[in-house]
């Protein structure tokens, strides 16, 4: 399950539980739709809740990351997974947002907040 939440020029996503197909797809519409009327933003993705994910959402991710490559700015990932801080390495060749792993969500929010703010 994810709970969401956008503001002008951000996106916030919490997974809680596993991360399935169709949590990944709400996520996909409501950066399609923010990319359109709104243009690039940023991107804090809390993974600290996730028991795991199925096989189809990493494989979405990387058609997704591919798909948005500009429309991100800077992505915040929360997690202390290893697998998860892999992944974001390896998103940091189809995008061109600047990508951080942090392991609190009061960090990630600390530097997307410390940027917006130069």
């Amino acid at each position: 399950m994810i709970v969401t939440d956008h503001q002008n020029g951000r996106v916030s996503v919490n997974v809680y539980g596993e991360f399935t197909l169709a949590d990944y797809r709400e996520l996909e519409e409501l950066v399609d739709y923010k990319a359109k009327f709104e243009g690039p933003m940023d991107l804090l993705l809390n993974l600290e809740e996730m028991g795991g994910f199925t096989v189809d959402v990493a494989w979405e991710e990387l058609k997704f990351a591919r798909q948005h490559a500009t429309d991100f700015r800077r992505i915040a990932v929360v997690s202390n997974n290893q697998w998860v801080a892999w992944s974001a390495w390896l998103n940091r060749s189809f995008v061109e947002a600047e990508i951080a792993v942090f392991d609190s969500a009061k960090d990630a929010e600390a530097w997307l907040s410390a940027v917006d703010e130069v």
